[in-house]
Order: structure tokens, then C-alpha cells, then sequence
């Protein structure tokens, strides 16, 4: 039987293999840094890992999970970054979501002997993930300590859906093998290989995906390689018309049209006035998710304009993932692309003065757009106003919301854009009364 140690030899040397193999691409020693546009603001208690743009927060699946991403190309040399300082970073990146749903996407293509964090340091992270932040349960009771380390690893564990590792390698399946028997054959389930950047378009909104150059480079590279010659290119059947009932992926004018110019698209009326008579004091509502084949169906009914029942499902979460869903495959969010530059400029604006610019925002919506907004805030202030049942805050929701209401006309939301949009999404759900009391347009409709 082969050792640890020889494992992690084995390792270093596939590693060194995969390094010289590499040689004849361009710029492959150049480590790439964050570019411009998600660099943190120097204030960050983390500025000093975070510039480098490791780890990055890319808005949702497409069914709502939180998307984590990191990416090894960006890790900087060994001697240039403090490890420990990374994964206290990842931690805090983490922490503001794992109580949710959530998929990490891992980036391996740049990872080199040279920034390549030590097994070491692997092993203290896979514990620190298992236990936390239990710094004393000598204090507490043996089963309060059972109770402590079941929600941790339930956070951590149970909440990541799938780990994508794309452009795996030898030495990915090499140290796989080294934390084998550390890993429980239902989280060994979570881990899926993805190698080529294509098949993440079956799981995730790739167009929200941040993507380093060196790894759409490696990707080009590597298909180039399997057809033995050029990359082919990708191909994608024509988008077809949407149908007459169409609900999702259409826009707001487009489903009002098709309904006999009902104000609210069907799909957020019904689940909103469904979670209001039977979700309202779930715990966790939003956060969890659905079984993937489940929600296609019902996406699938609404879009032939067949009646959806949701008692049918026994679970409150199918109506709230479908909502989510709704609102984020809107060709335009419901906020317009107009407005988001405005919402990243919230954090340049004095707290006394935020709820007010937040007011002047929403009102210089179209009228449509105000009126679904509105609708939908009203719902979301309720949950929160149920808080002390559901768990879900205002902060909460707009960490789930945000990224679902507004979003960059081009490219996607960096973890440094999530900030303005979670507290831009927080001060409407929480001052909804005086954000939304003004403009009172004839039609609209209450929750």
C-alpha cells in the first residue's frame, strides 16, 4: 500500500511534469492578478489576499446556489502571500454564505510548484472547515458539543451542492487519493471533474462566471489539442421563438403582453401568495434549494402555460427556488441595467442619505418595473418582519435577493459588486414603507 508520503512525492513530482509540459504556452510563469474591476477597496480587512483575485463570488446557478470560485493562476507566488491569511479569507468569503446553498468552482490550471499552498496546509484547512470556529468545548455539555460540530459541518458540508474541479489534472487525482480516507463517500459524491469550460453551461449562468484569461487560454489550448488542430468551434443549437405561454427567460413586457396586460407575471403572483399562506415561517426560506429535475418541471409547466400546483410537491422551497429562478433568468432585471452603476455608487453615499437616494432609485424606474419591484419588496419585507421563525433577516434576504434584482448589462457581478448590491437590496427590504410610499401608480397590486 502506498503511503501519505509517497502519495504527496508523487504529487509534487506529477506536479513539476505538468509545470514543463506547460512551458511552451505564453505567459504561463505571469501570475494574474484581479483585473481592475473587482480589485477591493484598500480598506478590506483582507486587502492583502483579496487584490489578487483568488476567490470570487459569480452570483447564482441557475437554480439559485450561491457560486464560489477560486482560481489557482491567481495565487502569486508562495514567498508573496501569507497562507494563513488565505484561509482566514476563505473562511470570510465563505462565512457569508454557507448557510445557504451554495457550489464552489475550482480553477486548477496555474497551480505550480512555486504558489502551490503546502498538503500541510490542506490538511488545516479540510479540519478548520470541519470544525470551525470551536475554540472551547471543554465549556460545554457532550451533547451540546455533538449538537455544536453537527450544525458546523452541516454549514460547511451539507450546504456545498457540487465542487466542480475544472481542468483536472494527475495531481488533482493524486492528492483526491492522499484525503480519501478523511472524506465521506456522500460528500466523494459532490466532486464532479469538468474538463473543458463548455460543460459548466449545462450547471451554471457561465456568463456570470468569472473566468481568469489563462484559463480561457488553457481551455482554447486543450480542445485545440483533442481535435488536432484549431479549437472547434462551440456549437449551440438557434434560440427557438419563445412559445405564446412562455414564463422564463422572456422579458417583463414580453409575459405582460402574452396575459392580457396583467401587471405581476403569473409565475411571481402565484409563488409569492403561496410562500405568503405557507412559507412565511419557514426557516431558511430562500436558502435552500430544490432537486434540480423537480424545478425544470415546473419551469417546464409554466412554460406551456399549464397550471402549477405546489401542494402537489410537499415542500415549500419548490415555490421559492422557482421565484428565484424567475427573476434571474429575466433577459433584463427587474431593476434595469440603467440603474446599476447607481446601486455600486450607494457605498459612496452618506448613511443618513442612503435611504433617500435608494427612494429616488426605485422611483425613477419605468412603471412596470417599479410596480413588479414593489410587489416583490412588499413579500420580502414581510419575511423579514417574520425573522424571528424564518432566520431570514433583511441582510439575509438581500444576500439571497440582490444578485436576482440587479446585475451588469456586460460581464458579471465581482465579489467586490456584491457589497453595494447587498446593502442597496437591504435598505429596500428593511425601509420598504418609505422607499415605496410615495409613487402609488394606478394598478398595482398588492401581495
Amino acid at each position: 500500500m502506498t503511503s501519505a508520503s509517497d502519495l504527496e512525492q508523487l504529487a509534487d513530482i506529477e506536479l513539476l511534469r505538468e509545470e514543463e509540459e506547460d512551458e511552451e504556452e505564453d505567459d504561463q510563469t505571469r501570475v494574474t492578478d484581479a483585473p481592475p474591476s473587482v480589485l477591493p477597496d484598500s480598506s478590506h480587512p483582507y486587502y492583502d489576499v483579496a487584490r489578487h483575485g483568488v476567490v470570487q463570488v459569480s452570483g447564482d446557478d441557475k437554480y439559485g446556489r450561491k457560486l464560489i470560485v477560486f482560481s489557482s493562476c491567481c495565487l502569486p507566488p508562495s514567498h508573496q502571500l501569507n497562507h494563513r491569511r488565505l484561509l482566514e479569507y476563505l473562511k470570510f468569503t465563505l462565512d457569508q454564505y454557507v448557510e445557504m446553498d451554495y457550489i464552489l468552482v475550482y480553477f486548477h490550471h496555474g497551480l505550480r510548484s512555486s504558489n502551490k499552498p503546502s498538503m500541510k496546509w490542506l490538511r488545516e484547512a479540510y479540519n478548520e472547515f470541519d470544525r470551525k470556529y470551536v475554540t472551547s468545548p471543554f465549556s460545554l455539555e457532550p451533547e451540546d458539543v455533538l449538537k455544536l460540530k453537527s450544525s458546523l459541518c452541516f454549514r460547511y458540508k451539507k450546504n456545498l451542492k457540487t465542487l466542480y474541479v475544472v481542468h483536472p489534472t494527475n495531481f488533482i487525482r493524486i492528492v483526491w487519493n492522499i484525503f480519501k480516507p478523511l472524506i465521506s463517500h456522500k460528500f466523494g459524491k459532490k466532486l464532479t471533474y469538468v474538463n473543458f469550460l463548455d460543460e459548466l453551461r449545462e450547471h451554471v449562468n457561465y456568463e456570470q462566471l468569472i473566468v481568469p484569461p489563462d484559463v480561457l487560454r488553457h481551455d482554447e489550448k486543450l480542445r485545440a489539442a483533442q481535435k488536432g488542430g484549431a479549437p472547434p468551434p462551440v456549437k449551440r443549437p438557434p434560440p427557438r421563438p419563445p412559445l405564446p405561454t412562455q414564463q422564463f427567460g422572456v422579458s417583463l413586457q414580453y409575459i405582460r403582453e402574452k396575459n392580457r396586460d396583467e401587471l405581476i407575471p403569473p409565475v411571481l403572483l402565484q409563488t409569492v401568495r403561496y410562500l405568503k399562506d405557507k412559507g412565511l415561517r419557514t426557516e431558511g426560506l430562500f436558502r435552500r434549494s430544490a432537486r434540480v429535475q423537480l424545478i425544470k418541471d415546473v419551469q417546464k409547466l409554466y412554460n406551456l402555460g399549464k397550471p402549477v400546483n405546489f401542494d402537489l410537491y410537499g415542500d415549500v422551497h419548490v415555490p421559492a427556488v422557482i421565484l428565484k429562478t424567475f427573476l434571474r433568468e429575466l433577459p433584463e432585471p427587474v431593476l434595469t441595467f440603467r440603474v446599476y452603476s447607481q446601486v455600486q455608487d450607494i457605498l459612496n453615499v452618506e448613511n443618513i442619505l442612503r435611504v433617500t437616494t435608494c427612494k429616488q432609485i426605485v422611483e425613477s424606474l419605468p412603471e412596470h418595473n417599479f410596480i413588479v419591484l414593489k410587489f416583490l419588496l412588499s413579500f420580502l419585507h414581510m419575511v423579514s418582519q417574520e425573522s424571528i421563525n424564518n432566520k431570514m433577516s433583511a441582510s439575509n434576504l438581500s444576500c439571497v435577493f440582490g444578485v436576482n434584482l440587479v446585475w451588469p448589462r456586460h460581464g458579471s457581478i465581482s465579489l467586490t459588486a456584491l457589497t453595494p448590491i447587498n446593502i442597496f437590496t437591504e435598505l429596500l427590504i428593511e425601509h420598504f414603507l418609505t422607499v415605496f410610499a410615495s409613487r402609488r401608480p394606478a394598478g398595482e397590486v398588492a401581495p
